[in-house]
């Protein structure tokens, strides 16, 4: 917890999490009032944004009331004890459909919590929504048939980001202090971006990952790029729920069991400043900003590239274009819609499909990628990059012919390079521009990116950038 001693004034639905989880310990709010007033506020806001998509009052309020009587009893509290969360629809929660955005799916019930859920729930945590994913999961951008699309609070005309787009803008319109999210190329960070959010995607191991529904296991490609990671409004309820997120589940063989912070860098640490070609103004501006303050604070910064960008950037296409042929393109066809297909097929034309060979090859030369990461963090244990190259896009942005999209997909090459290499990102607001479409104001934000099992140190940078544009709080959706 913090050194803070006094709690906030203001309504309950502002307050984040550090705060209910120390104003419930301290017997200051019950946990059935912070849930009560994060339904209130849902009630109030989420028919204008679509960002929750599944209520799950009863058992929420169950596990309020087991909470409060658990603290009456003199027992010890969890860290995150009777705070409300959100947990995406991709994955399971006991009790509740993992739809995935799919109508094939809508009475997908599961039978058991996925690791992320369980860990969650030991800490304290009370789930009381889900939040809304494109179909599958597959695209950049929050929109289903069975649920709907998400609106971006800031700004409805642009993307609230994918697929975690639900977590990131329930966040920003004050549905809840902590959501869930997952990231197989930029879908924790990418929604934190667009939403004014921010997001950490964990090293890969970090957090246990499994799905008990799914049935079969996941592809190798989606094991080596997928994490589950938590989305919040301020850098210290990332680490609260990063940390309780964290906790050993035998049922994932990539967990690792590695300390909150594996290393220490002697001071000052060197931040790399990198800007690939064709980064947008506003972004490119958002990351000198960002430099400038990282300056003040003590860091070193100097621009310069990580090794094999744009490789990796195509490597990531190449393999999980490859890897769809094997199920995700077939699921696509049978249950998707006309844009999730539409979507497979872009990144099927900006992958190459590689044969047993090639495929093996290249997951060869992902190690090799990664090895040369790794030594650039010897020296540089930080890389100050865009999230995406471009702010959120319009929200219909990936519905242009398949062929015409390779350009978008590029502008999220920060998202799959990191992805693919199984590192940790984090995502932090720097401010806002004008919208182009002339409705509300669009959130900018940077990516710092770190060694393996290095969050703390990159949420420590993050932190000085935080220091600097202020507290995030939850705005009322235009």
């Amino acid at each position: 917890m913090t050194t803070e001693t006094a709690l906030p004034t203001t309504p309950l639905w502002q307050w984040d999490a550090t705060e209910i989880a120390t104003g419930i310990r301290s017997r200051a709010i019950s946990a059935r009032e912070a849930l009560t007033a994060c339904f209130e506020r849902m009630d109030a806001v989420n028919g204008r944004i679509n960002a929750v998509v599944i209520r799950l009052d009863e058992s929420a309020f169950a596990a309020a009331d087991r909470a409060d009587a658990a603290l009456a009893a003199g027992e010890e509290p969890g860290p995150l004890h009777g705070v409300p969360v959100t947990i995406k629809i991709n994955i399971d929660l006991a009790g509740s459909a993992t739809t995935n955005g799919l109508p094939a799916l809508a009475g997908n019930i599961a039978a058991e919590d996925a690791p992320v859920s369980r860990n969650w729930k030991l800490a304290g945590a009370v789930p009381f929504g889900r939040t809304n994913a494109p179909s599958l999961s597959m695209r950049w951008f929050t929109d289903n048939p069975l649920h709907g699309a998400t609106l971006n609070p800031h700004a409805p005309g642009r993307s609230a980001g994918g697929s975690s787009g639900g977590a990131a803008a329930a966040l920003a319109a004050g549905i809840g202090p902590l959501a869930h999210g997952n990231d197989l190329g930029g879908s924790v960070r990418l929604p934190a971006f667009c939403c004014g959010v921010t997001g950490i995607r964990p090293t890969l191991g970090r957090v246990a990952a499994f799905n008990p529904s799914l049935g079969v296991e996941r592809m190798i490609v989606s094991n080596l790029a997928a994490v589950q990671g938590p989305l919040a409004r301020s850098i210290r309820d990332l680490r609260l729920g990063l940390g309780a997120m964290a906790a050993r589940d035998p049922r994932d063989p990539w967990w690792v069991p590695v300390p909150e912070r594996p290393r220490r860098h002697a001071a000052p640490i060197r931040v790399a400043l990198f800007v690939p070609e064709g980064t947008t103004p506003p972004v490119a501006d958002a990351l000198r900003l960002a430099a400038t303050w990282l300056s003040e604070a003590g860091y070193e910064v100097m621009e310069a590239s990580p090794p094999n960008f744009a490789e990796a950037h195509q490597l990531w296409l190449d393999l999980l274009s490859t890897e769809n042929l094997f199920g995700t393109r077939e699921t696509a066809r049978t249950y998707g819609d006309a844009v999730l297909n539409n979507m497979v097929d872009a990144m099927a034309l900006a992958g190459r499909e590689l044969d047993l060979t090639g495929f093996i090859a290249g997951l060869a030369r992902r190690n090799a990628i990664l090895r040369n990461w790794l030594a650039f963090f010897e020296h540089t244990p930080l890389i100050l990059m865009p999230v995406a190259l471009e702010p959120a896009m319009d929200r219909e942005a990936d519905r242009k012919p398949a062929a015409e999209l390779r350009p978008l997909i590029d502008a999220f090459a920060p998202l799959n390079a990191t992805a693919i290499l199984g590192l940790p990102g984090l995502s932090v607001p720097v401010g806002f521009m004008p919208s182009p479409d002339g409705t509300g104001r669009v959130p900018l934000g940077v990516q710092i990116v770190g060694g393996r099992y290095e969050e703390a140190t990159m949420l420590d940078a993050g932190a000085a950038i935080e220091a600097r544009v202020g507290p995030t709080l939850p705005v009322d959706p235009l």
